[in-house]
């Protein structure tokens, strides 16, 4: 499946939102964000008048970005979210943090969205006891994920596990650090996602 391999640096400027897809170096001086906090591109520093499409689109292209989708892929959500009851924004949202690689980074497994993915589809997560390796595979209530037990002494699990904590708390998942093993108590409620998102604007853009 195709997926962005270029600087991801450029995304979270041109976006105007650290998006933390790079892990530690987001939370050092080297942040390019920080550094340089305007668009890329040698017109990134002029003034540009972004028009109410442009704001949606910036909307949509932030959100799947943040949780490394494709476009397809972010239009099968949105009209599975349209189908279900309740607020589509709101649906949208809870089916984007239930995909497992996000669910393995929440855990404190990856120290990214795009190295959560890699580490399942790497047979590296188990789900109840079974080795699944799709990273779109949306977990439900009650699941049990956890790391495979060789996959435990793994450096790079071991230092994502370290920073867990600098992404806040959880609420709808409960974590067992020494285990390696996270339970999903809940779904998801817009309460809880405290990401910098305006879910209205998606909505917007795809019933224009």
């Amino acid at each position: 499946m195709a997926r962005y391999i270029g600087p991801v640096c450029r995304i979270c400027r041109r976006d105007n939102l650290k998006l933390f897809l790079k892990g530690d170096r987001c939370y050092s001086d080297k942040c390019a964000f920080d550094r340089r906090p305007y668009p890329p591109g040698q017109h990134g520093q002029g003034r540009v008048k972004v028009t109410e499409y442009g704001v949606r689109l910036r909307e949509k292209q932030k959100v799947r970005r943040m949780y490394g989708v494709l476009e397809r892929q972010f239009r099968r959500y949105f009209a599975e979210a349209d189908r279900r009851k309740g607020v589509t924004g709101e649906n949208l949202l809870a089916l984007l943090e239930r995909r497992l690689d996000n669910v393995v980074y929440r855990l404190g497994f990856a120290a990214t969205r795009s190295e959560a993915r890699q580490t399942v589809k790497h047979n590296h997560v188990l789900v109840n006891g079974k080795r699944v390796n799709i990273p779109s595979y949306v977990v439900r209530v009650g699941d049990k994920i956890s790391i495979r037990e060789k996959s435990q002494a793994m450096a790079r699990i071991a230092s994502a596990m370290e920073a867990r904590d600098r992404r806040g708390p959880l609420t709808w998942l409960d974590l067992d650090k020494g285990a390696f093993t996270g339970v999903v108590k809940q779904e998801p409620v817009r309460e809880e996602i405290t990401l910098p998102i305006q879910e209205q604007l998606i909505v917007e853009f795809y019933s224009r």
